[in-house]
């Protein structure tokens, strides 16, 4: 294999993330580039024009890898510009990265990508430190797959900048296709529900036999497999893993083991508890969410549309649907915005807070056509908890923008997914 561009040649769609990306590529020698396995690293840096005069090597590669870890500094004789993908692999190599940076750091410019986030941080935060700057990839925004440009609300709404209330030219189909099918960049040419399906089948399949065995001893994968499927179960959630424990019939000291695995491999993320005001009583369990609403609805038990439109965690997946979004946009921000979810021993609750310096928005998410004052009662429970807040916001699958409160809009979720202006 050539490893300088073997260039795949796939449906590449280009992603926000190179808005924030390629300014720091600029000014900083390395830049490491973090996410779950088949989020598009790979396609992303062998593919986009902006990568195109980079010297490109992969350490799947059996002959690179032990030149890797021969003579690493070979590697990059002849670029100033390199990116190594697995690089976790090669942990010599980031010793010969520090030992080049540290001679001259403007002489070469290093992009390190790899999917064992435990992996490939822990070597690179070890041998790198000061050194890089880390960016994760999340699976596809709606608005990437459609080659649409990064949408505008969320810069705009945490700085005070709240949409016009109007109608939006169309109305869409509530989005129970994309929530079966999940955002993962492969997933792009699979129209079919069975295509899919056996594609989300493999995923898993891999993940556990291969990326698992990687990083630690499972002692039995059909138990690993029962804990995933519990957890999507609890998607938007506050976690318990006493009751994960119980029903799964696994101790909780592996729980809690496995519970860390999924998390430091990307395919998990837990959202903590909003305390900014530390003398309320806030819950502090965390909320769990998987990355992609997909695989959720896979492990649920739901392979298509139509029984998602019945399913009582419909409401839950279309959340991480939503969620997924607002990560992305969240890790576009400088410095990257804080994502919360808030909710009090009393049960007023609110499904996302994000913070962003001082500016701080409320958002609740409803898989519903009509936003309705009954949805506001959180929104407004904490906004007198906070009334420094910039706003509330409901996100829901209708298509009017419009006010419920002094400081609270509902706003159609297509408008942050870049699907619409």
């Amino acid at each position: 294999m050539n490893e300088n561009h073997s260039r795949q040649k796939l449906v590449f769609k280009p992603r926000w993330i190179l808005s924030a990306l390629l300014p720091v590529i600029k000014e900083n020698p390395v830049v490491v580039l973090t996410g779950a396995r088949q989020v598009g690293k790979s396609t992303l840096l062998m593919n986009d024009p902006a990568f195109s005069s980079w010297k490109y090597v992969n350490l799947d590669d059996y002959n690179l890898l032990a030149q890797a870890e021969a003579e690493p500094a070979s590697l990059w004789k002849d670029s100033d510009k390199i990116i190594f993908d697995e690089v976790q692999k090669a942990p010599k190599l980031l010793s010969a990265i520090k030992q080049t940076v540290d001679k001259d750091r403007a002489a070469k410019k290093f992009i390190l990508s790899g999917s064992a986030n435990l992996l490939l941080m822990s070597k690179v935060v070890e041998s790198l430190a000061g050194r890089a700057v880390y960016f994760p990839l999340f699976p596809m925004a709606i608005g990437e797959m459609q080659s649409h440009p990064q949408p505008r609300i969320f810069a705009d709404i945490l700085n005070g900048n709240l949409p016009k209330p109007r109608v939006l030219p169309q109305t869409q189909e509530p989005p129970y296709q994309i929530m079966a099918k999940g955002c993962m960049p492969a997933l792009l040419t699979q129209n079919k529900n069975e295509l899919y399906l056996r594609w989300w089948e493999g995923y898993i399949a891999t993940y556990l036999e291969r990326d698992l065995r990687q990083l630690s001893q499972i002692e039995s994968l059909p138990e690993f497999r029962r804990l995933m499927e519990a957890v999507a179960l609890r998607s938007g959630q506050i976690m318990n893993q006493t009751e994960i424990s119980r029903d799964t019939g696994i101790s909780q000291a592996t729980v809690y083991r496995y519970l860390n695995l999924l998390e430091t491999t990307c395919l998990m993320q837990r959202i903590p508890a909003y305390a900014h005001n530390r003398t309320k009583r806030l819950i502090k369990s965390p909320k769990v969410y998987f990355i992609d609403p997909g695989l959720t609805s896979f492990l649920c038990g739901y392979f298509n549309a139509e029984s998602l439109k019945q399913a009582k965690e419909a409401g839950n997946i279309f959340e991480s649907l939503v969620l997924l979004h607002l990560k992305i946009m969240s890790e576009l921000t400088v410095p990257q915005a804080k994502i919360f979810y808030w909710r009090t021993v009393s049960g007023k609750e609110v499904d996302f807070v994000i913070e962003h310096g001082k500016e701080i928005i409320a958002i609740e998410v409803k898989l519903s056509g009509e936003a309705e004052y009954k949805h506001i009662q959180g929104l407004s429970a904490f906004l007198k908890d906070y009334p420094g807040a910039t706003a509330g916001i409901v996100i829901y699958t209708g298509n009017e923008i419009k006010y419920l409160g002094e400081k609270i809009i509902a706003v159609p979720w297509r408008m942050f997914t870049g699907e619409e202006k």
